[in-house]
């Protein structure tokens, strides 16, 4: 394979360079334990402190407000299952929707089996909440509303101020699952009256295995990791203070750099989307065609099996995906595209591309390329594409 073209972002980004070098010294150099007393451990506190005061300006809160976890999913678990123990007494009804993540799907699951009411929200063709039908799904005992920010498949973004200020009307709190387009997009917790949000460093060229959970000021939910006074006696366990270097300077660098990058990477997202529509015939772009993340594209191909796709553009030297990550190893299609309302043989061949700073025009070109020639063979192998075209040539 003589090249490697990544676009896969949405699994998980490259470290960037001055993340690695930013978190380094905290390997072998500063070492100490920030809960210990003495000079040489309160360096790394206080190292700690400002990469929680640089994530907390991004996202326009206080840095008191930013717990540090082990990444989205265990942020996402917090914000649910927490919530679900504190207003317990007020309530047992929880509202998201049927496109979410599966940190959230599989919580809200685990949580129903304990006694709470999870109404799962339709979404529209393009993957968008109703939100007349949120009103409407709203009880007496309703006690959370959990919306992600953006789709991990699809890029849609949804309504989030508009979910934020019913949620506020009603007194509801409202937990927004951020990691796909925190550090992608504009994110202002009080402009979108959100309560709670998650996020994970991964997804913006910081490196894995650090997260955070935002928790507005006045939210009483309790500590998730047992065991320790840290992170203001809400979140046991020893700091990993290379981890949270890592995530601070990559929230940083993305904030700082956001608008660049969301101006070239939604260029090259609608060249390259404009591309597969003129050029592939029977495919499909699943999501919102603008109100979308910048670096996201997702396709299906009619007479097109997902995994034959995806090996076929691996001996190419194309990283993608058929969806999300965490169900990579499931013959089952996307629960999202069949929420979307794809029927299980279109959603079964999808394709999702998301792009980065550094792709290049010619990366895409290269890219769409080698799709036509590779839709063009499955298809030729496809008994239905066969019978398809007969039938319209009759």
């Amino acid at each position: 394979m003589d090249r490697l073209i990544y676009l896969d972002n949405a699994a998980t980004t490259k470290t960037a360079p001055e993340v690695v070098e930013a978190m380094l010294p905290y390997f072998t150099e500063n070492y100490g334990n920030p809960s210990s007393v003495y000079g040489f451990a309160a360096k790394n506190k206080e190292a700690v402190t400002k990469q929680r005061e640089e994530i907390a300006k991004v996202l326009g809160v206080l840095p008191k407000e930013i717990y540090f976890t082990a990444g989205g999913s265990e942020a996402d678990n917090w914000a649910l299952k927490a919530a679900a123990e504190c207003c317990g007494a007020k309530g047992n009804h929880i509202i998201t929707t049927k496109i979410e993540h599966h940190a959230i799907l599989h919580t809200a699951q685990y949580l129903e089996k304990r006694g709470f009411e999870v109404t799962y929200l339709d979404v529209d063709e393009d993957g968008v909440v109703d939100l007349d039908g949120l009103r409407a799904a709203i009880r007496p005992t309703t006690i959370l509303i959990s919306v992600m920010f953006a789709n991990n498949e699809i890029g849609t973004l949804q309504p989030i101020r508009e979910i934020g200020e019913i949620a506020k009307e009603k007194g509801i709190l409202f937990h927004t699952d951020a990691v796909q387009a925190f550090g992608q997009v504009p994110i202002s917790a009080d402009e979108c009256h959100i309560d709670m949000l998650s996020a994970s460093g991964h997804k913006l060229n910081g490196p894995k295995g650090i997260g955070f959970l935002y928790i507005r000021t006045g939210v009483k939910i309790r500590s998730f990791v047992h065991g320790g006074a840290q992170e203001r006696k809400r979140r046991a366990g020893t700091e990993n203070v290379p981890g949270i270097i890592g995530i601070g300077t990559a929230v940083k660098r993305a904030g700082d750099t956001m608008a660049e990058r969301a101006k070239k990477e939604t260029e090259l997202r609608d060249y390259l989307i404009g591309r597969v529509l003129n050029e592939i015939p029977y495919t499909k772009l699943n999501g919102h065609p603008k109100k979308r993340l910048p670096n996201n594209a997702n396709f299906s191909f009619r007479f097109v099996e997902g995994e034959s796709l995806l090996i076929m553009l691996d001996m190419k030297g194309i990283c993608a995906s058929s969806g999300s990550a965490c169900t990579s190893g499931s013959l089952d299609p996307s629960h999202v595209l069949l929420a979307i309302g794809l029927p299980h043989e279109i959603a079964h061949g999808s394709l999702r591309l998301t792009l980065s700073d550094e792709t290049t025009k010619e990366e895409i070109d290269y890219v769409v390329d080698c799709l036509k020639e590779i839709v063009s063979h499955l298809r030729e192998m496809s008994p239905l594409y066969e019978d398809f075209v007969k039938k319209n040539q009759a």
